[in-house]
């Protein structure tokens, strides 16, 4: 409004000003939410044109109503066969015209970084939407007898899970659970956070009783409810499959905050923007994975790194030619070279070297990039993304049969609430948002376009000065302030 005023002289009101931002987006988002569904059927043929091996499911409903949406890239299918197989699912709310959920499928590359598999729309979180998802997923991706499924603890994906992947440990994200602790327990929230995470997070039984032992006590009642949710599904301990370092979903709600803005288009937009996501992280990573020269892959060559660095003040003793004894600080480890085990367990539950293992490495001949799973190696890193996903070309140019040209795709059946949507999400139930922190002032609760706190021009600690090069001012004692000044 203040624009057209500015540049041409015209008073608008609001509303004509709402309407010819919306019309400038529609130029820009492939038309308006209802040209977006239509065109949706014409984008996803040339995406399986331009991507063979794809897999792409659309299904309707009466009157050709948008149902459901799959997607999962043929790039995406091959590198999944080089990555750990354990794999992190969520969804998200999006803001469009018509809402619905984005479905997310992810995991792990070698190089500890995100590693998209799958991407599904669906209506809402319920047990028809997360079983049809988990269905496709599991028809493209498989049913590995080591696969893991991490998720939090909606009711719907334990449902479906239990549903399609019943061999499969489901195991959920500990500091989802540890929200809910948080708001169940809502006096014991600092005794919560100091005891609970390292309880998840330990990988020797032994340890694991006496850290639980420590939050039972610190926070009573908390025993009886994890007992009840299951150990081994928040436990890195009592797992009874390979989780590795994977132990909350972080990587499925980072690649949501990747997303966000995007949440906002309209379907069509939508999936043409994760397409161009997907197709920059495989181009980046491929070159960077291409350009490796260690063994392993830069992440796990530093964690290397800084094992090797901790063994060096440990000291092996041999009882043979595989089993050797680790002393680290007041505790003794067992190495079992022959079995590739540690008692610390970390070698076994990471198919990575633990600081007691280098250790053994460094007095034997023992090479420690062949005590390593081929999952972390340079070569299934580069293996991942070697698949290309292709962009696909402007609408001018598609070239569709008759039937899906004909084919007119209608939104789904929903009712659309009046006024704006809501951009933000809800806080979940014990989460903590993070609060601003000022760079002014540099105290929390406010910004810096907000502070209002005086700032000093010339700053000094709580001494008054102590340090400094200012002179300084002694008192006056009462008996010196008649004194005659000696000349």
């Amino acid at each position: 409004m203040d624009d057209m005023k500015c540049k041409f002289g015209v008073d608008i009101s609001y509303s004509v000003a709402w309407r010819g931002r919306e019309c400038a987006y529609d130029n820009l988002r492939l038309g308006t939410p209802e040209q977006s569904y239509k065109l949706l059927p014409g984008y996803l043929h040339m995406l399986m044109d331009t991507n063979p091996g794809s897999v792409v499911n659309l299904e309707v409903s009466n009157g050709n109503r948008f149902q459901y949406l799959f997607i999962a890239f043929a790039a995406s299918i091959h590198g999944f066969s080089y990555c750990r197989p354990v794999i992190s699912i969520d969804a998200t709310h999006l803001k469009g015209k018509y809402r619905g959920v984005l479905f997310t499928a992810v995991c792990h590359d070698a190089n500890q970084q995100i590693f998209p598999l799958a991407f599904g729309v669906g209506d809402s979180e319920n047990d028809a939407s997360w079983s049809w998802f988990l269905h496709r997923v599991k028809s493209v991706f498989g049913s590995n007898p080591a696969l893991v499924i991490v998720s939090d603890r909606h009711r719907s994906i334990n449902n479906a899970v239990q549903e399609v992947f019943p061999q499969a440990f489901h195991g959920i994200c500990m500091y989802h659970l540890l929200n809910n602790l948080k708001t169940k327990f809502r006096n014991k929230t600092k005794e919560l956070e100091q005891h609970y995470i390292r309880t998840a997070k330990t990988y020797n039984l032994q340890d694991f009783h006496v850290l639980f032992y420590t939050l039972s006590s610190a926070v009573p009642g908390v025993k009886e409810y994890l007992e009840a949710v299951g150990l081994h599904r928040w436990t890195r301990s009592h797992a009874p499959s390979r989780r590795y370092n994977i132990m909350t979903t972080n990587i499925s709600e980072s690649l949501n905050a990747v997303l966000v803005k995007v949440r906002e288009l309209p379907i069509t937009a939508l999936v043409n923007e994760i397409r161009l996501l997907c197709q920059k992280w495989f181009h980046e990573r491929r070159t960077k994975a291409a350009g490796c020269t260690t063994m392993m892959s830069k992440d796990v060559e530093m964690k290397l790194e800084g094992r090797k660095d901790r063994a060096q003040a440990m000291g092996v003793i041999c009882a043979d030619q595989y089993t050797f004894d680790v002393v680290d600080g007041d505790r003794n480890y067992c190495v079992d070279m022959a079995l590739w085990t540690c008692t610390c367990r970390k070698f076994q539950l990471d198919q990575l070297p633990c600081d007691h293992v280098l250790a053994v490495v460094r007095k034997t001949p023992y090479e420690a990039y062949d005590l390593c799973s081929l999952y972390y190696t340079r070569e299934f890193w580069h293996e991942t993304y070697r698949g290309v996903i292709n962009p696909i070309p402007h609408i001018s140019s598609w070239t569709t049969p008759q039937q899906i040209s004909e084919f007119e795709l209608q939104p789904p059946d929903v009712r659309t609430v009046a006024g704006r949507r809501r951009k933000r999400r809800l806080p979940s139930m014990g989460e903590e948002l993070p609060t601003p922190k000022c760079s002014r002032c540099k105290e929390r609760g406010h910004n810096r376009a907000t502070c209002q706190n005086p700032i000093a021009l010339h700053p000094t600690d709580e001494a008054g000065c102590s340090g400094s090069n200012l002179p300084t001012h002694q008192p006056i004692h009462p008996s010196d302030q008649h004194s005659t000044p000696q000349l």
